[in-house]
């Protein structure tokens, strides 16, 4: 990223010394030789368009790689879950370990924050780690940063949510990795609270087994759950949409917003009998449903 925005600048000072140059060179009144005017103008008005052409096209998919690189999660990031509420960051780990306006992170580790809001707009930022990210309700955004050494960082919202928005404040805690396994498993949640064991309960106890199946398998008249995270679903009247996050969500909040292909629109809708944490913990089981092997 330095060297990109290092060619930027001098780019940007080749060009503002050219104009100033050739502005103060042929200014009114210079003595500059004006007795040989270019009559034949186009090899260079052609050299002057293809060159900037081809070294901004350059820059620009060299930018564009690193745009991509910022904004998508290695695919051995560790995803935390993140619910922001007025006037506090709530995060959870993968073994159930529970947070509030504190998150321990292991250092040289990808960590994916996959976030929502329950009543309104809020925004992470991290400033020493450059991060800075909108959290929505109603729908999951992701973003992830990587700690380089040990210390404690400031974690802020930046968007105004109400009376107490200047006290939504938190600290991000960046440990060697030695001592985050240690933090991690110091304070286990019991195994009946990690969040696949409250989605599978869920599961159970919402009656989601009589319709998809015990294990996700899918019954007559409901779609099988089974492998169906990260896969393309087509929908009623064309289209397809990824079964990520977002569609999880609001297939279990509207089931009629999407129809796949070959359903009728049975399932009750789940809104205002499941908070946010739940849900997350409902899709974090059904992610960990894994088709039969072929």
């Amino acid at each position: 990223m330095g060297a990109l925005l290092a060619i930027s600048l001098l780019v940007l000072g080749g060009i503002f010394f050219t104009i100033v140059y050739f502005a103060i060179k042929y200014r009114k009144g210079s003595r500059a030789d004006r007795s040989r005017p270019i009559t034949n103008p186009r090899k260079y008005e052609i050299t002057w368009t293809l060159i900037p052409l081809l070294i901004f096209m350059v820059l620009f998919f060299w930018g564009a790689r690193l745009f991509y690189t910022m904004n998508v999660s290695p695919s051995d990031a560790a995803t935390v879950y993140v619910v922001g509420k007025q006037w506090m960051w709530k995060f959870q780990h993968w073994n159930g370990r529970r947070e509030i306006g504190e998150l321990h992170v292991p250092v040289g580790r990808p960590i994916r924050l996959l976030m929502i809001s329950e009543d309104v707009i809020h925004s992470v930022f991290i400033p020493a780690f450059r991060v800075k990210h909108d959290v929505l309700p109603g729908r999951y955004v992701t973003t992830w940063f990587e700690a380089a050494k040990p210390g404690r960082y400031h974690l802020f919202c930046t968007q105004y949510c109400g009376t107490d928005h200047a006290r939504m404040t938190g600290s991000i805690v960046a440990m060697p990795t030695g001592d985050y396994e240690r933090w991690l498993s110091g304070k286990i949640p019991a195994a009946e609270n990690d969040p696949f064991s409250v989605g599978r309960e869920l599961f159970r106890s919402l009656g989601c087994a009589s319709c998809h199946g015990a294990k996700g398998e899918g019954l007559p008249g409901a779609p099988p759950l089974q492998g169906l995270y990260g896969r393309r679903v087509t929908l009623q009247g064309g289209g397809s949409v990824l079964a990520d996050e977002n569609y999880l969500r609001e297939s279990i909040l509207d089931p009629e917003a999407k129809i796949p292909s070959g359903f009728q629109a049975l399932m009750p809708s789940f809104r205002g009998r499941l908070d946010e944490e739940q849900i997350l913990a409902l899709l974090n089981y059904l992610q960990s449903l894994q088709g039969p092997k072929k």
